[in-house]
């Protein structure tokens, strides 16, 4: 939930205490919250507290409901004069080059000179007002942003760039291998940026993303060194993005190889880095068969996901209508009836485990009976033994997938939620053998 116009705030779009509910509803637990650095630091050094509080509201709303909020400084196209948004008009270093052409989001990152030239001024923490340097601002601000939440409830993490773009050298990174020189900038800013959120805040995961290119199959070789990291991705089919231009039965192929790809890149880096994976962005598109695709393939993965976007509320950077992404039309009125769009939401809330009280093995919805089945050993995912008897685990189950309601089947616990509950609770038994967990509609 970006809002990436006028105030920058969500609630200006109308998102609220309804919409919040709503998310919860289906069993929905997180949303990412787009902070726009411009708004956070309007001059160079100053700080927009009475913004942070219209955002602190609003994490505060979802944090009612049981909804965990990343904070994601969003960013695109860097800055308004290039048809985007995001850093503040005051660091904004282009070398006067021509702000040509204007073809909008995505296409002025392939073909405008001075937004490129901004962004290598970015990546080389050049000097800005006060000859302070341009990252070592941005990472001040972060610091900012993380003491002013220290204390709010439901705060996941920080999101730190999104989809942090080359600059000039894009070329030396649209390929398999990825771009291990730019990359070693991203990395200098990511831990830069880390630094100062750890100087008021140790525990809250940052979460760092690879150079865009990684959407379209380019490694990542970004390194940060910190206790609490996460890694932050994004997956968008190529077919939906070039506006359909692949012929149909040819965009399906082009995008399960390169999802496939892209997929294979993330496991390979997670592990090498040993840091959290999470699928922040997908979708931007009415495509049911492309998203139902994803959401499947992050189950197999055992990755959590989160869909852009709530709302197309106006969005000048993105693919197509904004409207083509929301899955609800208009935050300012009610989440129900035409205003959500139906069919999306049965593809996007499935079941799904929220907490495990051990290690997932596997987990699946089958969307044609609808039948849901886990499995799960009670070992810790860190190791050190496994969970006792009496450890919970919880598996959302949304009324839109069992309007009936529905049937539970398991082995080594046992349910200890009412009926038909929106939120399945299993309190394991004394053994120490795998769960296996069957819900079936009614």
């Amino acid at each position: 939930m970006v809002t990436k116009t006028g105030t920058y705030a969500p609630s200006s779009t109308g998102f609220g205490a309804d919409d919040a509910a709503f998310l919860a509803e289906q069993g929905l637990t997180t949303v990412r919250l787009g902070l726009i650095w411009k708004a956070v630091e309007p001059s160079p050094g100053q700080y927009d507290d009475a913004y942070l509080a219209d955002i602190k509201q609003t994490t505060e709303l979802l944090a009612a409901e049981g909804i965990w909020t990343m904070l994601d400084f969003h960013q695109d196209l860097y800055n308004e004069k290039y048809q985007g948004e995001g850093a503040p008009s005051w660091a904004v270093q282009d070398g006067g080059l021509p702000n040509e052409p204007k073809l909008g989001f995505p296409f002025n990152y392939f073909v405008n000179l001075a937004l490129n030239r901004a962004f290598d001024n970015f990546w080389k923490n050049a000097p800005g007002p006060g000859g302070v340097g341009l990252q070592d601002r941005y990472a001040a601000s972060w610091r900012h942003v993380a003491e002013y939440f220290s204390s709010t409830p439901g705060v996941m993490g920080f999101d730190l760039f999104n989809e942090p773009w080359p600059g000039t050298t894009w070329a030396l990174c649209a390929n398999p291998l990825g771009c291990p020189a730019f990359d070693k900038k991203l990395s200098s800013f990511s831990q830069r940026a880390t630094d100062a959120i750890r100087t008021v805040d140790p525990d809250t995961v940052t979460y760092y993303e690879p150079n865009v290119l990684f959407n379209s199959g380019a490694r990542s070789s970004v390194k940060v060194v910190d206790d609490n990291l996460g890694f932050s991705f994004h997956d968008y089919c190529l077919a939906d993005l070039v506006g359909g231009t692949i012929p149909l039965g040819v965009d399906r192929p082009v995008c399960l190889t390169l999802d496939k790809l892209l997929w294979s890149n993330m496991e390979q880096h997670v592990k090498q880095r040993s840091v959290v994976p999470l699928l922040t962005e997908f979708g931007a598109s009415d495509n049911l068969t492309s998203l139902t695709d994803m959401v499947d393939r992050a189950a197999q993965h055992r990755t959590g996901w989160q869909y852009w976007a709530y709302c197309g509320c106006g969005d000048p950077t993105t693919t197509g209508s904004g409207d083509k992404q929301a899955l609800v039309l208009d935050p300012q009125q009610a989440p129900t009836g035409t205003n959500v769009k139906t069919d999306k939401l049965r593809t996007l809330a499935i079941p799904h485990p929220t907490a495990v009280s051990g290690t997932p093995t596997s987990y699946a919805f089958n969307r044609t009976t609808g039948q849901f089945d886990l499995t799960y050993s009670t070992a810790k995912a860190a190791g050190g033994g496994s969970f006792a008897a009496g450890a919970r685990t919880t598996v959302a189950t949304p009324a839109i997938q069992y309007p009936n309601g529905y049937t539970v089947n398991v082995t080594g616990a046992t349910v200890v939620s009412a009926p038909n509950a929106s939120e399945l609770v299993l309190e394991q038994g004394p053994g120490t053998g795998p769960i296996k967990v069957t819900v079936r509609k009614s």
